[in-house]
């Protein structure tokens, strides 16, 4: 239950304070005097919108604070603490700031919180409905949703169920219209992926082949240079057989090691030396055989270059078209050949999606067949207990019905032995229907009703939901605009009667309707066109009293206003 809030800065009102009380609190006032900011500032404790512009002219910012009741393991008192709310004594503290450069703050329970935490918890704390409620009404996919709502699991089992195999035939839906329309594409790229891959299979590459061969064409384009460098190298090592007189490096060491084996022994620093040359004597030896061996294994065979060089230019051809060497061009072809596969295998993906497809709209129809089913069962019950409530508002001899109809379509899913069109929320289009008075087509509430009417058409709605799915507290704005006289008297008779099971708070400008509140709030301006916290006070006795008159008759003073005023309490006293 909302206890109070505090309003500053909002609109006209600079500092108010509104307290409400469980049952039925009316709201009253001189138009224009602030009786909607209370509307306004309950929404944006709820999450709703921030307009920057209702923050009051002069003002930083504008701030409304709120303290709901709420009952110790609710589920809204679960979630709240889960958001990391501390409870006041059994209540939740909201607020929320609005600055005038448009950012807003929420807090609960002391936490800041992300607004959309606010409107997570709305539906469970209040339900507002004011004119742009009643217009809402007339759209029938309100008017589904309404129904809906009255029908609970009744209809929310099927619609559960509908919603999941509707978005799976959307998906496979997707899935097969992408691959039948780029059939085309896939097969050329198909195409394409075979023959690079034929081509890479007919070179058939090697890793790192690429780099073996460069080295082989570079030492086989040098033969003839490699093989003189190397005998040169070998003769200026180990000498050469036919140049008798030459001196080469392995008999110059060899000599020097001799000389300074002669006197090893009267040194060990010198005989240290000695084995040095000797390790050397035997690494020039190495070198030259090695030498040797290189020179004589060379081959300068023009045969075997040209043939390095025409595979190199096809290992070329490859790299140029699928990679940057031979092992990128190899994972290409590894890449490639599993992604042929896939598009091979799509003859058979679209087979089984087919199939799929077939089936859940099978299931869909099935199933939109129940939901049907349960909306129009729903429905009969929901406009009877409407029809009764509106016998009540002055209303006897209206009817309402709700029209649960579909619409033909080749492409739909089959309901009812007919082919229809589908959404996701079933292939049912509702409409609400009202028949004023006996002899009347019952036609749209758009076109059918009259603005007093279609106000209690939605009161009588919310009455009936306050049986089925209650909320904690009811908020109307002027819910009984277009209303008077006898209707407007068994609009309050209404409205205290859901008051009895939920707190109910109205702004109202008809005295008919503030009789009947157990609490009756006057907002009233100040001077300078503010309302201050002074301005929003409980009425009481002759208080009450003046402001029906004023109400009534524009005449706070007037005799035959009060005696009006003091009969529309007692009557409504009775009734209580």
């Amino acid at each position: 239950m909302l206890e109070e809030m505090r309003i500053r800065s909002l609109g006209v009102i600079d500092d108010a304070v509104v307290e409400l009380s469980p049952g039925f609190t009316a709201v009253t006032g001189e138009t224009g005097a602030g009786k909607t900011m209370v509307v306004t500032s309950l929404g944006l404790l709820l999450g709703g919108r921030a307009d920057p512009a209702l923050v009051r002219l002069g003002a930083r910012s504008a701030v409304v604070e709120g303290r709901v009741s709420v009952p110790a393991g609710a589920p809204v008192a679960v979630r709240a603490e889960e958001a990391g709310a501390e409870l006041d004594d059994g209540a939740l503290l909201i607020s929320r700031t609005v600055s005038a450069e448009g950012r807003s703050r929420a807090h609960l329970g002391g936490r800041s919180v992300p607004v959309g935490m606010l409107a997570e918890l709305a539906d469970e704390l209040v339900a507002v409905h004011g004119q742009t409620d009643q217009q809402g009404l007339l759209k029938p996919a309100r008017q589904r949703q309404a129904l809906d709502r009255y029908a609970g699991d009744a209809v929310g089992g099927p619609h559960a169920a509908y919603a999941a195999a509707y978005r799976r035939l959307k998906a496979v839906s997707a899935e097969l219209a992408d691959l039948t329309t780029r059939a085309r594409e896939r097969a050329q790229e198909a195409d394409l992926l075979r023959f690079g891959l034929d081509e890479v299979a007919a070179v058939g590459p090697r890793a790192g082949e690429d780099k073996e061969l460069a080295a082989e064409a570079e030492r086989l384009g040098h033969a003839e240079a490699l093989a003189s460098a190397a005998h040169a190298a070998h003769a200026a090592l180990a000498g050469n057989p036919e140049d008798l007189e030459g001196v080469d490096a392995a008999t110059l060491v060899a000599g020097a090691g001799r000389t300074l084996d002669a006197v090893r022994a009267h040194d060990p620093a010198l005989a240290a030396l000695a084995d040095r040359m000797g390790e050397i004597s035997i690494l020039l030896a190495d070198v030259a055989g090695e030498l040797a061996g290189y020179a004589d294994d060379l081959d300068a065979d023009p045969l075997r270059l040209a043939a390095v060089e025409e595979r190199r230019a096809a290992l070329g051809t490859l790299t140029r078209k699928y990679g940057q060497d031979v092992t990128a061009v190899l994972a290409w072809a590894e890449e490639g050949a599993g992604r042929l596969a896939e598009l091979d295998g799509d003859d058979d993906r679209i087979g089984e999606l087919t199939a799929e497809r077939d089936a859940l709209r099978t299931e869909l129809s099935g199933l939109a067949q129940a939901l049907t089913d349960a909306r129009t069962a729903a429905a009969a019950r929901f406009a009877e207990a409407v029809t009764a409530e509106l016998a009540h508002l002055a209303m006897p001899h209206a009817r309402v019905m709700f029209a649960v109809r579909q619409t033909d379509d080749p492409e739909g899913v089959e309901v009812g032995g007919r082919t229809v069109a589908y959404t996701p929320s079933g292939a049912d289009e509702v409409e609400l229907l009202l028949a004023p008075h006996p002899g009347a087509q019952p036609r749209p509430i758009a076109r059918g009703a009259s603005g007093g009417e279609l106000s209690r058409v939605m009161l009588a709605v919310e009455v009936v939901f306050a049986g089925t799915d209650p909320v904690p507290t009811y908020l109307f704005d002027e819910v009984d605009a277009g209303v008077g006289g006898k209707a407007a008297v068994e609009i309050g008779r209404r409205l205290a009667k859901l008051a009895k099971s939920a707190q109910v708070v109205v702004v109202t400008h008809l005295p008919q309707v503030a009789a009947f509140a157990d609490r009756q709030l006057l907002v009233e301006k100040t001077d300078d066109g503010s309302v201050t916290r002074s301005g929003v006070t409980v009425l009481q006795g002759e208080d009450r009293v003046r402001e029906l008159s004023r109400m009534l008759a524009g005449q706070e003073d007037s005799e035959t206003a009060r005696a009006h005023a003091e009969e529309l309490l007692a009557a409504a006293r009775r009734e209580l």
